[in-house]
């Protein structure tokens, strides 16, 4: 009891949420390891970025996939997810994991502005993880503590404010423009203290900025600042010299975990090897691969020794999900589900380890090529950006999610020759037809847009909360609505704010709730607001 209440203590002093009488003696000799006075910015990096992407990947796991169609736990008890119910202890997951996390991502800047490690990368990195970790927190939550949070220790500020959705926003574009201007100075950094780029400048700015359109599109349907948005948008998109953005597949920002200490996955590390195969496969994620012959559900062609490139286990030899948001009491019954790192598969009397998730290096996905592409055709589609067409970067996006999984596509796993540009495109395009997936300029808006989304749902698979962002934004793809659904069948607009912080910092509470409502599940965040 007592471990649990001193790591909630350190979490709460992080974000600023005790009085100075609590927590001054106590923040003066439990001091993070990660920021520790003689830190190095290269000391500081990977363990905040592990630290970060664990929470997001287990959040992801537990929470979105639930929300989302991609597992359902069958279960007729109450609090499940899946039926948008859920306890208020959800709330604080997020919160407490990744504002601790941003004091570890300002301490690496404060260091490496300090003149004797003075390094710019560092601090654009610093720079983008922030923007990165706030931009998960205000999606979240809506109004959240930002001009002032991560202050306790060194400002003395116990009871910060929150800002205004808007303004968090503003800030977060301010951040992403300081960062591009930092890795302008093309500092180099410690290869090794960097796992996802391994010190490459050039890509951790093509992800700055791919996340700038990432946060310009959530905003870009609010009147008040669309007229910017569209502007800001337009003018990464046609100056990749200044604006450099994601290219291909490379440019990925994955932390691929090793298996090795530190960059061991959280699957392994935070999930039981019985628990992580228990959640079905949602029949909205997996009827579509299963119908369209997907390569990624594939077995023979594109699989490995008995298992698809997912690591989707087949309930008696089929690929049958379970449609989530049903009635208690039903019978529903789990079928498809993803591999544990422990079983095994029988190929001509052959025994394999099935290929799982749980030991798969992609998971650690923070943003993809395949995202940016369905971007950029959604502003294509609009009429904001016109150096491609919608068709064109639609057909990016698809190819990418392909590819991320499967990059020597449409060759099989048994071929090791490179397909050439024309295979690919002519595999792309069958794919397309085959599915009814193909961009059809005949189709209203909405329909395109239901199209686009569909896709985009399969590519932002395994990252943090996007796919709930982008159904809360957009409405598409248009999820099943089972009969056993909470919330008068309406997907949650955000988490509940903690119940600790209405004690810790009653009065900024008080004032998040009046401007933005009720601290309700149902209250739209400000981009969600007609």
């Amino acid at each position: 009891m007592k471990m649990k209440l001193k790591t909630l203590i350190v979490l709460l002093v992080g974000v600023g949420m005790l009085a100075p009488s609590c927590t001054k003696d106590f923040a003066e000799i439990n001091t993070n390891p990660n920021n520790t006075p003689n830190a190095l910015p290269q000391q500081l990096l990977a363990p905040a970025l592990v630290n970060t992407i664990s929470n997001n990947m287990i959040r992801n796991r537990n929470f979105n996939n639930e929300l989302m169609q991609v597992t359902v736990d069958v279960n007729d008890a109450e609090g499940k997810v899946f039926r948008y119910d859920f306890r208020d202890s959800w709330s604080d997951y997020s919160w407490n994991g990744l504002y601790s996390q941003l004091t570890n991502f300002k301490d690496l800047y404060l260091t490496a502005a300090d003149p004797v490690n003075d390094n710019a990368t560092y601090r654009g990195i610093s720079l983008v993880c922030q923007a990165w970790i706030y931009s998960i927190l205000t999606d979240t939550y809506g109004d959240i503590p930002f001009s002032e949070s991560n202050k306790s220790r060194d400002e003395k500020i116990y009871e910060p404010k929150f800002d205004a959705q808007i303004d968090v926003y503003k800030g977060l574009f301010a951040m992403l423009e300081e960062a591009n201007n930092q890795f302008k100075i093309n500092k180099g950094i410690v290869a090794s203290s960097d796992p996802i780029y391994a010190g490459n400048i050039t890509r951790w700015r093509r992800f700055c900025n791919s996340l700038y359109l990432r946060l310009l599109l959530r905003v870009s349907g609010k009147n008040e600042v669309a007229t910017d948005v569209i502007a800001k948008i337009q003018q990464i998109v046609s100056n990749s010299s200044d604006y450099p953005i994601f290219t291909s597949n490379d440019d990925n920002a994955v932390l691929k975990w090793t298996g090795i200490a530190p960059y061991s996955s959280p699957f392994i590390t935070a999930v039981r090897d019985q628990d992580f195969r228990v959640p079905a496969i949602g029949s909205f994620f997996i009827d579509r691969l299963r119908d369209w012959e997907d390569p990624r559900l594939n077995i023979p062609v594109y699989g490995k020794n008995g298992s698809n490139r997912l690591g989707i286990a087949p309930a008696s030899g089929q690929f049958i999900g379970v449609e989530s948001g049903y009635l208690p009491g039903t019978g529903a019954v789990r079928n498809a589900y993803f591999y544990s790192m422990s079983q095994t598969v029988s190929v001509n009397s052959v025994t394999y380890p099935a290929q799982s998730l749980q030991t798969e290096p992609l998971t650690g996905m923070i943003m993809n090529y395949a995202e940016l592409q369905f971007i950029l055709a959604e502003a294509a589609l609009k009429g904001w950006v016109t150096s491609a067409t919608a068709d064109t970067y639609y057909k990016n996006g698809v190819r990418g999610g392909i590819t991320q999984w499967l990059p020597n596509w449409p060759n099989g796993t048994a071929v090791t020759t490179v397909p050439t540009s024309t295979e690919v495109t002519n595999a792309l395009n069958a794919y397309l037809t085959f599915t009814g997936m193909e961009w059809d300029t005949s189709l209203s808006m909405n329909d395109l847009m239901e199209r686009l989304h569909i896709q985009k749902y399969y590519a932002m698979f395994l990252v943090d909360y996007q796919q709930w962002f982008e159904y809360r934004r957009t409405g598409h793809p248009i999820l099943h609505k089972g009969a056993g659904l909470r919330n008068n069948g309406v997907m949650p607009a955000r988490m509940k704010y903690p119940i600790y912080v209405q004690s810790t910092n009653p009065t900024n509470y008080k004032k998040a709730i009046a401007n933005q409502g009720a601290d309700l599940i149902s209250t739209n965040v400000w981009w969600q607001k007609p």
